[in-house]
């Protein structure tokens, strides 16, 4: 059966590895019940044996909501890496949506009349279990076919255990249509446990606080520094994660539990617009930027994505940790835009407060 999700986790309290904390234990039962059922309940048949013997009836999944930095994504890796089954996915709900979308995409070239069951059938194939991290719903194109991607899913037995910032309800709050969506609520409510992680720790704001965020001169030093808070913030464990935005990919060189890092080149060196920016900043929590030259004539397009990912950034209270030339004040101190550039360069000072974001969900 595997070792029991509590001890592992009282483990690593002990190994001095993460902070005990009461909230975080208390969803551990949930968790433990589905890692048991995994355990334990046979790999689905295939062939003709397969039509012939009911499979167990699959446990409800998990919908584990709560604040930034409160451990949910951390709580759900221990859950993924203990679950000792081969057929299991965790991935960025955004890019997940994104892969669904694209699926749907080429099915239609195919003349399917139904595009959205072969997509959803596949990933089902491929996946008992899909863990997903920040479930939110901003798009409308996603609004319309969650609902029934999901009941495809569950009625082929796939778990799905997600984090997210948002109760259930306020999913798609206020979205265009948002009538059509309201069943998709009701299904999470049916086929998931819905948990509220309501510990008062914020980690990362922790973890953060009293460390400086905003580094200059961008050299070897503020590198070092970098490094040792994305070490902090991503346990040394992080991928890639490509955004596809309007057809165009937004590459995030690294990501974990919600903390990228990018280059300022990798950002703004590229012919990229507002609306690539936004899903930066609904993927993200916390955006490490680095090596921010000085802004002029002579990068003045560059200039101006950066002003624009600061704008995303700052109102949807992600923090940043950044690199850069100089101070915020100094970074544009030539050429056509200077005095626009005087509202980022205070958007970047406010960013560096001890208490950004904090409290926010």
């Amino acid at each position: 059966m595997g070792e029991n999700l509590i001890d592992i986790y009282d483990a690593r309290v002990q190994a001095g590895d993460i902070k005990a904390d009461p909230a975080q234990h208390a969803v551990l039962p949930v968790l433990e019940r589905i890692r048991a059922h995994f355990a334990t309940a046979p790999a689905p048949r295939k062939g003709l044996r397969g039509l012939f013997s009911k499979p167990p009836e699959p446990p409800k999944g998990l919908y584990l909501w709560g604040g930034v930095g409160r451990g949910k994504s951390m709580v759900m890796d221990l859950f993924f890496n203990s679950v000792p089954i081969q057929a299991k996915r965790r991935v960025h709900f955004h890019a997940f949506m994104q892969e669904i979308q694209s699926g749907i995409h080429e099915a239609r070239s195919t003349g399917v009349e139904d595009a959205l069951r072969p997509v959803a059938e596949k990933v089902a194939d491929e996946a008992r279990l899909l863990c997903f991290d920040e479930m939110q719903i901003t798009d409308i194109a996603d609004a319309m076919i969650v609902g029934r991607l999901f009941e495809i899913l569950f009625a082929r037995g796939t778990v799905v255990v997600t984090t997210s910032n948002r109760v259930p309800d306020d999913l798609y709050k206020d979205g265009l249509n948002r009538a059509l969506f309201l069943p998709f609520i009701d299904l999470i409510k049916q086929r998931m446990e819905v948990h509220h992680l309501q510990s008062p720790n914020d980690y990362r704001q922790d973890r953060l606080s009293g460390s400086p965020v905003y580094f200059h001169p961008a050299n070897a030093k503020a590198r070092a520094e970098i490094d040792r808070l994305w070490q902090d913030l991503t346990g040394g464990e992080w991928e890639p994660l490509t955004l596809t935005v309007k057809g165009r990919q937004v590459v995030l060189p690294g990501y974990a539990n919600g903390v990228a890092r990018a280059e300022f080149w990798e950002l703004c060196g590229r012919m990229l617009g507002p609306a690539d920016y936004l899903a930066v900043a609904e993927a993200v929590r916390v955006l490490i930027l680095e090596d921010i030259p000085r802004l002029g004539r002579s990068n003045f397009n560059e200039a101006k994505r950066f002003v624009t990912l600061i704008d995303a950034l700052y109102e949807a209270k992600v923090r940043l940790i950044a690199s850069a030339a100089d101070t915020p004040e100094q970074l544009y101190i030539e050429g056509e835009g200077v005095f626009e550039f005087e509202r980022t360069a205070s958007r970047l000072r406010e960013m560096q407060s001890a208490d950004w974001a904090a409290g926010e969900d």
